[in-house]
């Protein structure tokens, strides 16, 4: 028998019990944290008109995008494959606030293929944004919140990554690079063939002192990529030097606010380049090659759903999140059974173990399976006139 039509197409999932069950307890977790710190839930539609989904993304999300068309406008529609656009579109155009407003969301994206960030092309993303504010801190902000989430997911060892697309973009047009050229660069400097980047350089009838710079992108890596920044880029314009100087301060507040998270820095790392607009950063733990979560700083978006604010958020898999973690799994035995018996105190006695939050799984009267198989690994007992817990 062909049971094919029962198989899930390639790189979607569906969670059984009792995952299902950790990772909505994760979700609500994650959720009550970003409240606690003032962000504000919203869920935007998983379906919107496509030209409103690929705002101010520069093309990166257009290939992700799965799209159809509106029976009833004729419109192209497109299933998100992200949330941020929607969330800066909820700020800019139905919000309107003056002052800094934070964000937060979950929910699931579809991508056309599979992502190299979440491996999966139904991630459930979960994310915050703050919107409102250009300054270091709320970059700060943000980092901050966003170990914390890892934290409260149950991952440990995290290390961070920081960069700044800035710095790359202005010394692109510093030297005078066309868009072809700026585009070749870029897709070498995120491999890091330096050979190939020395050979675009050569093409490209650059000043001695410009050549230098975007070369010297390649091996500014590490933790005292900062230091050598200084020197390798010394004498480009203000835009380098103000990028630097955001890296170095935002640096500061980790180490002041979370100096046990270890933070490295790679000038070359451009992640979003189309998308972000200033610092971008993952999160990243040992012996797992992916970053975990994600973010970055992208102001521009907003202008281009009719009003400009500042904006800086992350996001992360939370399925990648609940396989990662070290949180206290559900396991098989966390149910209390009840025998099949029409009597007043024992259903008072379920009631009053519901209420206080415990599972009770009532047996049906004529059933096969016991306990165990009802995943119970108590029951309850009758004593004298009492109903109490007993372990299997």
């Amino acid at each position: 028998m062909n049971n094919a039509h029962w198989l899930l197409q390639e790189g979607i999932d569906e969670l059984l019990p009792p995952k299902a069950l950790q990772l909505e307890r994760i979700r609500r977790d994650l959720l009550d944290l970003f409240d606690s710190w003032g962000y504000d839930l919203v869920q935007p539609p998983i379906i919107e008109y496509l030209e409103s989904l690929l705002t101010g993304t520069g093309g990166d999300l257009d290939l992700r995008t799965f799209k159809l068309t509106d029976q009833i406008t004729g419109r192209t529609l497109g299933i998100r494959a992200d949330i941020t656009p929607q969330a800066a579109r909820i700020d800019a155009h139905q919000l309107r606030r003056e002052a800094p407003t934070r964000l937060c969301y979950v929910g699931t994206v579809l991508n056309t293929r599979n992502d190299d960030f979440a491996g999966s092309r139904s991630p459930l993303q979960i994310g915050a944004e703050l919107y409102g504010h250009s300054g270091v801190e709320s970059d700060h902000e943000i980092l901050c919140l966003m170990l914390k989430a890892l934290e409260r997911a149950g991952i440990d060892n995290v290390y961070l990554d920081l960069g700044h697309v800035g710095i790359f973009r202005a010394l692109a047009q510093e030297s005078g690079l066309d868009k072809q050229q700026e585009l070749a660069l870029f897709d070498a400097l995120q491999r890091k063939a330096v050979p190939e980047i020395e050979a675009l350089l050569d093409g490209c009838e650059l000043e001695d002192d410009a050549r230098r710079r975007l070369a010297s992108l390649a091996s500014l890596s590490g933790d005292d990529a900062l230091e050598r920044a200084r020197k390798s880029l010394a004498g480009a314009g203000a835009e380098v030097q103000s990028a630097l100087e955001q890296l170095e301060r935002l640096a500061a507040l980790l180490v002041e606010r979370r100096p046990d998270v270890p933070v490295h820095f790679d000038l070359a790392e451009l992640r979003g380049y189309h998308y972000h607009t200033g610092v971008v950063f993952a999160a990243f733990v040992s012996g797992l090659g992916q970053e975990i979560a994600r973010g970055g700083r992208y102001d521009d978006i907003g202008k281009l759903f009719g009003r400009a604010r500042p904006a800086c958020g992350f996001s992360a898999d939370l399925k990648m999140l609940m396989r990662l973690g070290s949180a206290k799994n559900l396991n098989e035995t966390t149910g209390i059974f009840a025998p099949a018996e029409d009597a007043s105190a024992l259903r008072q006695r379920v009631e009053e173990l519901r209420a206080e939050g415990r599972r009770v799984v009532i047996a049906l009267p004529g059933q096969t399976g016991d306990a165990g198989t009802m995943y119970c690994g108590e029951a309850l007992v009758k004593q004298g006139d009492n109903w109490v817990v007993k372990t299997l």
